[in-house]
């Protein structure tokens, strides 16, 4: 009533190809996390160019000197994680709008946030600290410039 089955099983094939690599969850959280560091890197080096050019009011009230030795400690942190490779630094894009600049706070908020629940995946309190100082530091609302 049933034919048999012909093919040999997907599993079967799967289980005999040892030639596919394969990381440990410990690798794949660091690569993860180094990623996650290296787009907090860029958006930080972007926010500090605009710091130093302070085009508006909004980019007068970041702290240049803050954010230059917070990219810093982040790229020595990619560092570790990548085997002493240092990250390629971003060459920061022009203008520095209102928008644009809660706009890069907001995304280095969510970056530091998801770095930080890698690093605590990864039990990881070099960056724990990095990521959690660098999410207070952006959960912090810039000043009402309007009402000044």
């Amino acid at each position: 009533m049933y034919e048999p089955i012909r093919t040999k099983s997907v599993h079967t094939m799967a289980a005999a190809a040892p030639q596919i690599p394969h990381r440990s969850r410990e690798e794949e959280l660091q690569i993860r996390l180094a990623g996650q560091l290296t787009a907090l890197l860029t958006v930080t080096d972007e926010l500090h160019a605009l710091a130093v050019r302070a085009e508006t009011a909004e980019a007068r009230e970041l702290d240049a000197a803050a954010l230059g030795a917070a990219a810093d400690r982040i790229a020595e942190q990619v560092a570790r994680l990548s085997g002493g490779h240092y990250p390629l630094r971003a060459e920061p894009t022009d203008g520095g709008t209102a928008p644009r600049v809660e706009a890069l706070r907001q995304r280095a908020r969510a970056l530091a946030g998801n770095a930080l629940a890698v690093a605590t995946s990864r039990d990881d309190a070099a960056a724990m600290t990095l990521a959690a100082e660098r999410l207070a530091a952006h959960a912090e609302p810039l000043p009402d410039l309007a009402s000044a």
